[in-house]
């Protein structure tokens, strides 16, 4: 990844000094969306929808601090199953986009939750083919629905929130239904826990985790589930 590959002990120095001013102003500019009007409406104890949204660490953190989420791994879908490695993804040729699959309970949080949450906190959709200093299609915002319903559901909300002009340009964030997720590599999952002092984490990611928990209490899991304990 683009900014992930800079010498990390030339940027340690920087995070260091101004860290501390980073992760309050970037929490404060956040704010939270209003939920679908239109939500998923089954009858599953357990679904599974995969979100693209830049690098995957920070998405996987998200997701992992959301009540009733039982399982959040990072991977690639949108391209074939031979080319689903970091370094070919990595490229931009693939057809890939960094993705987490989310595993969740719909007794305890509703498809509109986590894509309130999606939206609100966990990305930018409104940047093409990147994600603050990733560029590229692989850090493309998109979401891979499992079924038609979510799909629905996905393209609802995302034409409400550009007719209420919920941001200052319109969302770029596409479907793409019928395509197969592949984990990515061991050292890629659970990254945000731990490496919290990573400086691509501390300037990117920490502040996603702290506008969830700060505007969406009610949804807050202190305890992230990993997959090192869930597995893939």
């Amino acid at each position: 990844m683009s900014m992930r590959a800079l010498s990390l002990a030339a940027f340690a120095l920087l995070a260091a000094v101004v860290a501390w001013r980073i992760l309050p102003s970037a929490a404060e500019e956040a704010r939270k969306l209003p939920p679908p009007a239109v939500d998923e409406t089954t009858q599953a104890t357990s679904a599974t929808i995969v979100l693209a949204g830049g690098c995957f660490w920070g998405v996987q953190g998200v997701f992992q601090h959301v009540e009733g989420v039982t399982g959040a791994v990072s991977g690639y879908a949108g391209g074939e199953q031979a080319t689903a490695e970091y370094e070919k993804v990595g490229r931009g040729w693939t057809g890939h986009a960094e993705s987490v699959r989310v595993t969740y309970d719909p007794r305890k949080v509703s498809l509109g939750r986590l894509l309130q949450i999606y939206f609100s906190v966990a990305h930018d959709p409104t940047e093409l083919d990147r994600q603050g200093p990733d560029v590229g299609p692989q850090y493309r915002s998109t979401i891979f629905p499992t079924n038609d319903a979510q799909a629905k559901v996905a393209k609802a909300y995302i034409e409400e929130l550009d007719q209420a002009k919920a941001f200052s340009a319109k969302i770029v964030t596409t479907i793409e239904p019928g395509r197969t997720f592949y984990p990515a590599e061991g050292y890629h999952q659970d990254y945000l826990t731990l490496h919290p002092n990573q400086p691509y984490i501390v300037f990117n990611d920490l502040p996603k985790v702290e506008n969830l928990k700060r505007l969406f209490a009610d949804s807050w899991r202190p305890e992230p589930v990993l997959v090192s304990k869930t597995g893939m």
